[in-house]
């Protein structure tokens, strides 16, 4: 029998898609999700269409499934199929939209309840809106509305944890954050120590003792929560704050837990590239946005483009910037080979270079790649973007503003200053290391994520950030654009999530 996972604050569902691919050493899947809350609607939606995907046995999703995520089909179309009816009337009952802390307890409960049955050993996921404890969030708030920030009711988000923890006693449970989270405040009192007290001690019948995934036994300093995704086998330098809650009576009765906590780890793996992910996905190119005067889409106008962007990028004459102008030259050539500015679906197979990410991220009845299309650019950024990726090829340094020539410096009124913010601003995702963190502010610009290939001089599409934050390529994300890249910064890692379900799981069985 399964056991039963219910996931709060569920995002687009990264945690609980780690911990259902999870199975034990007789094949057998050894946790399902029975309950996922998200109040954001088109997380919602992503959510319970992957409810769906999960219904069906490994290697058995109908074909049904792939028309839709191909955009062959429209969604009513989709859910009102023979084939996929039942499964929708199911995931229904799994996938829930509704705001925690404003939804009515007793609903919630109900639900909860519900999902569980008289199961006692099951896992509670997930974790609190981000926003009030992340380093940006924090300045932004405080910037403009140091009052606002104190009353930002995202700092109490985690007592629906506690609440949960007191009436329905997990097992266990996993608790995500960002980093962000060990140094916030409120009121002047660290936000951290007085979680971490109240998790430990949520109140009703049980207590829970603390752990991390990457420092075996007690935890001494804060820090020891952190998992810096990079040294685990993703390839993402992503850092979050991840609690392992063991209630303490199954840490008493556990042996592994006593005796053997290094059993209870995430072990160091081979450090996995942005080239070993995105490498064999087809190469296109940025759209024109055709903003403030600038060129309006069209091949042509591209080719003019970057044709303009070589001529606007004046180097002085330094041994570095005259490769970077060589490396420029070549991309721009290259360029205008690359006709395709991507699609909802491009009929093709891209090979990966690595195990087990090649494994775990594709699919072969996806039949191609879904959610590889370029978004339009101003053709000034494009000429930055041209820039920084060429520069990139030359140099392992971190580019900053004052690289940038002065025709293709933004026209800030700070922006050639010493201490300007934001100087690294644009960011090239080298293709030899992990990429950089991958959060939700993607959906507004890309001048973090800018692809590693300066032919293709653009910001990276959907699925390129998808599969950086290890997303099957069958994971389709619902909503607009704008929508899914928001929902893939904000997501946990799969991945990641699924290499925690193991210890989670050794826990739980007692097996090490």
């Amino acid at each position: 029998m399964t056991i039963p996972i219910i996931d709060l604050f569920a995002g687009p569902g990264g945690l609980c898609e780690g911990f259902s691919a999870f199975k034990s050493s007789t094949g057998v899947k050894q946790f399902s999700v029975k309950l996922s809350i998200e109040k954001d609607v088109s997380a919602h939606q992503t959510l319970l269409l992957r409810s769906i995907f999960r219904s069906f046995p490994s290697g058995k999703v109908p074909q049904t499934y792939y028309r839709y995520i191909r955009g062959e089909i429209k969604r009513d179309a989709f859910l009102d199929a023979p084939d996929i009816k039942p499964a929708y009337k199911q995931a229904m009952k799994i996938a829930k939209c509704a705001e925690l802390g404003k939804t009515s307890e007793i609903e919630v409960d109900g639900w909860i309840s519900s999902a569980l049955g008289e199961r006692k050993d099951w896992v509670l996921i997930g974790g609190p809106p981000c926003q009030a404890y992340s380093l940006v969030g924090r300045s932004r708030m405080r910037g403009a509305d140091p009052t606002r920030f104190e009353s930002d009711e995202r700092h109490f988000l985690y007592r629906e944890y506690l609440r949960i923890l007191k009436k329905f006693s997990p097992a266990v449970f996993v608790m995500e954050n960002v980093k962000g989270i060990l140094s916030s405040k409120h009121s002047g009192e660290p936000i951290f120590e007085k979680i971490t007290a109240d998790l430990a001690q949520p109140g009703g019948a049980h207590k829970y003792i603390l752990r991390s995934f990457v420092v075996p036994g007690e935890i001494t300093d804060p820090r020891d929560y952190v998992i810096a995704c990079e040294r685990y086998g993703l390839p993402q330098a992503r850092h979050r704050v991840i609690i392992f809650g063991i209630r303490e009576d199954m840490f008493r009765a556990s042996p592994l837990l006593q005796e053997r906590p290094e059993k209870c780890i995430l072990q160091p793996q081979r450090p996995t590239t942005v080239r070993d992910v995105l490498g064999g996905l087809p190469a296109i190119r940025s759209k024109l946005s055709g903003r403030s005067g600038t060129l309006v889409e069209s091949k042509e106008n591209w080719d003019l483009n970057m044709t303009q962007a070589l001529e606007m990028t004046q180097f002085p004459s330094s041994a570095e910037v005259k490769k970077v102008f060589q490396a420029v030259s070549k991309a721009v050539r290259a360029s205008k080979v690359i006709d395709s500015t991507g699609a909802q679906f491009l009929p093709t197979v891209p090979p990966l270079t690595v195990q087990p990410l090649d494994c775990w991220l594709c699919d072969e009845k996806v039949g191609g790649v879904i959610s590889h299309e370029s978004r339009s650019h101003m053709a000034s950024d494009l000429h930055r973007y041209l820039f920084a990726a060429s520069m990139s090829t030359v140099t392992t340094r971190r580019l900053r503003l004052d690289d940038f020539p002065r025709a293709l410096m933004p026209a800030h009124a700070n922006a050639s200053s010493v201490d300007a913010p934001f100087g690294d601003r644009f960011r090239v995702q080298a293709w030899s290391k992990a990429s950089t963190t991958v959060v939700s502010h993607i959906s507004k610009d890309g001048h973090y994520y800018i692809h590693p290939d300066p032919a293709q001089c653009r910001s990276l599409t959907v699925r390129e950030a998808a599969r950086l934050q290890t997303f099957p390529d069958n994971y389709y994300f619902e909503g607009n654009k704008t929508a899914q890249y928001h929902q893939v910064g904000n997501a946990v890692p799969p991945y990641l999530a699924f290499k925690l379900c193991e210890i989670v799981s050794r826990v739980i069985t007692n097996v090490g």
